[in-house]
C-alpha cells in the first residue's frame, strides 16, 4: 500500500506547480503532477515571454513550460496530463485525489490550479449549470449521448474537448468568438465528422425549460437561434480554478486560497501556489517562488521539521 502513496501530489502543471514538482523531486520526494492539460493556462496562452530571469532569448509560454516540465521529469517527478480532478479528500493523515479515471494517495498536496476560471457572464449560464451547462466536457459527456450540445471558446482545450464530447453526441458545435482557433489546423478533433465549427459568433443567452433547449447567438449579420441540449463554456477568464476542492480549504471572499507566507493553507499537509492565491502580480517569477516554498513547506511537514531546509546545493 505505502508504494501507491505518494509523498506529494502537485495538481496543476503551470510554473507554480513545475517549480513545485522540481524542488520536491530534486529533495528525494515521490511528487505526481496531475495537469489537466499542457496547453491551457495564463503561461501556455502567451505568445511571448521575455521577462523571465535567466532568459537569454524571448520565447513562447508553451516553449518556457516545456523547459519547466522537463527539468522536474529530469528530477524523477511523475507527470500525468489530460487528467482533470474532480474532487479530493484532504483532512485525513493520507490525502485522497480523484480524477475521472484513479484515485491517487498522497502526504502532502500541493494546490496550483491558477486563475482561468470564470464567472457566469452569460445570461442563463448560472441558471442552468447543472442542467445543461457544465465546465467539464469529460466529466458529463455520457449525458449527452446522441444528442446536439455546442462548445464555446477557441483555444486547444475547447477543441480538445470537442473531440471528446464528439465520441457520445449526435452533433457537436464548437462556436468561436474569433475568425480562428487558437490550434494547427491539422488537429485530429477536426476530422470528425460530427463536428462543426462556428466562426465570429458570440453566443449571448442560454435558454430551456428544465433543461437548456436553445442558446443565442449574435454575428455581423444578426441574432440566431441554435437548438441545443447542453453548453460547455471554455471561455477564459482570471477567477481562481477551485471548484474542485468543494470548500475543503479556506478561501478569500474573492475565492482566493488563503495561504501564510510558507504557501500553507489552513488544511495540515496542504499547500497552494500561484495565481490560485491571487498573489496581485501575475507574474511568472513569482509563481515559480510560491512553488519553491510550498514544496520545501511539503518537506517540512513529512519529515516533521519545524522550518524549512534550506536547498543549496
Amino acid at each position: 500500500m505505502a508504494d501507491n502513496i505518494y509523498d506529494v501530489i502537485i495538481i496543476g502543471g503551470g510554473p507554480a506547480g513545475l517549480s513545485a514538482a522540481l524542488y520536491a523531486s530534486r529533495a528525494n520526494l515521490k511528487t505526481l503532477v496531475l495537469d489537466k492539460s499542457k496547453v491551457a493556462g495564463a503561461l501556455a496562452y502567451s505568445s511571448m515571454i521575455e521577462n523571465y530571469p535567466g532568459m537569454e532569448k524571448a520565447m513562447s509560454g508553451s516553449e518556457l513550460l516545456d523547459i519547466f516540465r522537463k527539468q522536474a521529469v529530469g528530477f524523477g517527478a511523475e507527470y500525468k496530463d489530460d487528467v482533470q480532478v474532480i474532487g479530493v479528500v484532504l483532512n485525513d493523515e493520507i490525502k485522497q485525489v480523484f480524477t475521472m479515471t484513479d484515485t491517487y494517495q498522497g502526504k502532502t498536496v500541493i494546490i496550483a490550479t491558477g486563475s482561468m476560471g470564470r464567472k457566469a457572464t452569460i445570461k442563463g449560464e448560472e441558471e442552468f449549470l447543472g442542467r445543461g451547462v457544465s465546465y467539464c466536457a469529460i466529466c458529463d459527456a455520457a449525458f449527452f449521448k446522441g444528442a446536439t450540445v455546442c462548445i464555446l471558446g477557441n483555444s486547444e482545450e475547447a477543441v480538445k474537448e470537442a473531440g471528446a464530447l464528439a465520441r457520445f453526441a449526435a452533433t457537436v458545435y464548437l462556436i468561436s468568438q474569433t475568425d480562428r482557433l487558437k490550434i494547427e489546423d491539422d488537429h485530429p478533433s477536426f476530422a470528425l465528422p460530427n463536428i462543426k465549427i462556428l466562426y465570429g459568433k458570440t453566443v449571448t443567452a442560454i435558454e430551456g425549460g428544465d433543461t437548456v433547449g436553445l442558446i443565442r447567438m449574435r454575428d455581423s449579420a444578426g441574432e440566431k437561434e441554435l437548438a441545443v441540449s447542453g453548453v460547455f463554456v471554455y471561455l477564459s477568464g482570471n477567477k481562481p480554478i477551485v471548484d474542485f476542492l468543494q470548500g475543503a480549504v479556506e478561501l478569500s471572499e474573492e475565492g482566493c486560497i488563503i495561504t501564510n507566507g510558507a504557501m500553507e493553507t489552513n488544511v495540515s499537509g496542504v499547500m497552494a501556489a500561484g495565481d490560485v492565491i491571487c498573489t496581485g502580480a501575475r507574474q511568472v517569477v513569482l509563481s515559480a517562488a510560491n512553488g519553491c516554498l510550498a514544496a520545501l513547506s511539503a518537506e517540512k511537514y513529512i519529515f516533521g521539521r519545524k522550518k524549512a531546509k534550506a536547498d543549496w546545493h
